[in-house]
């Protein structure tokens, strides 16, 4: 009689993914309003050539989001000064506001005001 093992390797992003799907279904089942998805780490950059890599894959949570029938707020990049400033407890907003990362929290901040009741749209 033989044994066979069934192995699944997920990625990082496999299993974010599945995290954020069972979150959303969660709140919905609760009637929590769920305002969209966020897709953070979206990309890397090179600091030296500036090239954009998507280490995790580009259309995951695009796919996810249309899954749900939500909208995708914002893409937050893979980017160390995101990590250092953090680190720091200094918002890269606030530490770096006219950077590329400043400007995606900013974009990704308008994007949930547009959906918070009482809003202009």
């Amino acid at each position: 009689m033989c044994n066979f093992l069934s192995l699944r390797t997920y990625l990082f992003q496999d299993i974010a993914l599945l995290d954020a799907e069972r979150a959303a279904n969660m709140f919905q089942k609760v009637n929590v309003p769920v305002l969209g998805i966020v897709q953070n780490m979206s990309f890397f950059q090179c600091p030296k050539c500036k090239h954009e890599t998507y280490i995790f894959g580009a259309e995951g949570a695009k796919e996810l989001a249309a899954k749900l029938e939500l909208d995708v707020l914002g893409d937050i990049p893979l980017h160390m000064n995101i990590r250092e400033m953090s680190d720091k407890g200094q918002p890269i907003v606030i530490s770096h506001p006219d950077s590329p990362e400043a400007n995606a929290y900013l974009r990704l901040s308008a994007e949930v005001m547009k959906k918070l009741p009482g809003s202009p749209r």
